[in-house]
């Protein structure tokens, strides 16, 4: 069966600062098949299985990053299986053990900065043959390293959080301001634990806020004003910079632009 199967589900509750989602997956396609990653406010770590996959035009089997500002351009060309770990910030902080600011923008094997671990995971999740033993077992493993790992500082996860739970738009000197921190110790903070300052990171969230909205189907201008840009103009230039393609791009199949969702159609 060509095409893309997956199943995925949400890690345990002590894991939901660090893992926002596992997935198995398996992608098969008559042709290679090239599509963008956008950016989101967190990281992926990917174990692959069964071949490997083109990231910026080099080949990958298992890698990982930091967050990113731009589109990231993958290619297919066989068939290829694996585990994606989606982690937080603050996760990908802790599981791999770097300032966040070397990985920004960036994708690099996970043996460059996870050893001989990745090497043990991925070969352990290639005995495992059923999915949801992988998900098991890469939870187990994941869960593990964090629980190892370098400690989050508690100002930087409340900023985060402070971040995310806003949409992006609480302000940088109002984070500065409640922490009792310098603005130039903030964005020190945030390009070791976060990988971006406050500002860009704040536009990333905003911005994966805005794609889900308008892929679920809401028209652009009420986007805009719901998730604090300043006018449509202003959303338009944001999803140029950040996904190559203005949001009409996104808009679902199916959706009259005037009337909304039609009744006949599945979004």
């Amino acid at each position: 069966m060509t095409g893309l199967r997956m199943s995925g589900r949400a890690p345990g509750a002590s894991l939901r600062p660090f893992v926002t989602r596992l997935v198995a997956y398996r992608e098969e396609y008559g042709t290679p098949l090239e599509r963008d990653e956008l950016p989101f406010p967190g990281s992926v770590l990917i174990f692959c299985i069964e071949s490997a996959m083109e990231v910026d035009g080099v080949p990958y089997t298992s890698f990982t990053g930091g967050l990113t500002d731009r589109a990231t351009a993958t290619r297919i060309s066989g068939p290829t299986e694996g585990v994606e770990v989606m982690l937080t910030p603050l996760g990908a902080r802790r599981l791999l053990g770097v300032p966040m600011s070397e990985l920004t923008n960036l994708t690099v094997p996970a043996e460059e900065v996870l050893g001989g671990w990745s090497r043990s995971v991925s070969a352990r999740l290639a005995a495992e043959p059923s999915w949801a033993g992988r998900l098991t077992l890469v939870e187990e493993l994941v869960g593990a390293r964090l629980a190892e790992g370098p400690a989050t500082r508690p100002e930087i996860a409340w900023a985060w959080g402070r971040l995310v739970r806003s949409g992006g738009r609480v302000a940088v000197a109002e984070l500065a301001a409640e922490l009792e921190w310098s603005h130039r110790h903030l964005v020190a903070r945030f390009h070791d634990g976060i990988g971006l300052a406050p500002k860009a990171a704040a536009r990333i969230i905003r911005f994966d806020r805005a794609l889900g909205l308008v892929r679920a189907g809401r028209r652009p201008a009420k986007v805009a004003a719901e998730c604090g840009f300043f006018d449509q103009a202003h959303l338009n230039r944001e999803f140029r910079a950040l996904a190559g393609a203005p949001p009409g791009r996104f808009v679902p199949i199916g959706l009259d632009r005037d009337r909304g969702p039609q009744a006949s159609v599945a979004l």
